[in-house]
């Protein structure tokens, strides 16, 4: 009798490493194709902004310390995302946002480009990627916690890291990009610190 409860014991801990090991790598799964569909949407934004590049060079009296900084920012975004950098991506992803509210701010300072309707047409491209691309970091950065917070939870850590599972970095904002705007700096021409 007592080996048959032993033996019902052993199968409902299988059962259960089972189950706890399935929904890890279903957690892992979610992270990696949340990650995937922001990767989707970083890609397409940038794909738009060589063009956006070109159509503001094509003014000459555009500053081009501005247009470098994007160049900049989208090649390190690049590198980043290729190595598989989360936190490296988000760095670089903050400077790119930068570097798009300057192009937007300087426009408004140059009546040609404000009037250039692929100029308006690709910044209102960009600003629904850029819509696009906030929720989908809610939405990986919320799959990201519920995947870390589950391989830390007993039991679960002893399956966690039996099957070898990891933590996933959470997609980060830099202190600039949360911190308020300074609208009177803004107004005044200068930018905000």
């Amino acid at each position: 009798m007592s080996t048959y409860v032993v033996l019902a014991l052993l199968v409902a801990l299988l059962v259960y490493a089972v189950i706890v090991y399935n929904g890890l790598v279903a957690l892992k799964h979610a992270v990696t194709k949340s990650w995937s569909n922001i990767d989707v949407l970083l890609k397409q934004r940038h794909d738009e902004l060589p063009k956006l590049v070109e159509v503001c060079r094509q003014h000459m009296q555009f500053e081009s310390g501005t247009l470098e900084k994007i160049i900049s920012a989208r090649s390190g975004a690049k590198v980043a995302a290729d190595k598989g950098d989360v936190k490296g991506v988000g760095a670089a992803e903050s400077m790119l946002r930068a570097g798009l509210g300057s192009i937007t701010a300087t426009v408004e300072a140059y009546p040609e480009l404000r009037a250039n309707q692929s100029l308006q047409t690709l910044l209102g491209r960009i600003t629904g990627l850029e819509n696009a691309i906030a929720d989908r970091r809610e939405f990986y950065n919320e799959t990201v916690n519920a995947n870390n917070v589950r391989i830390e939870q007993f039991p679960d850590v002893i399956v966690a890291r039996m099957g070898g599972f990891k933590e996933a970095d959470l997609l980060e904002f830099e202190e600039a990009e949360i911190r308020d705007v300074d609208v009177k700096a803004l107004f005044a021409g200068g930018s905000a610190t």
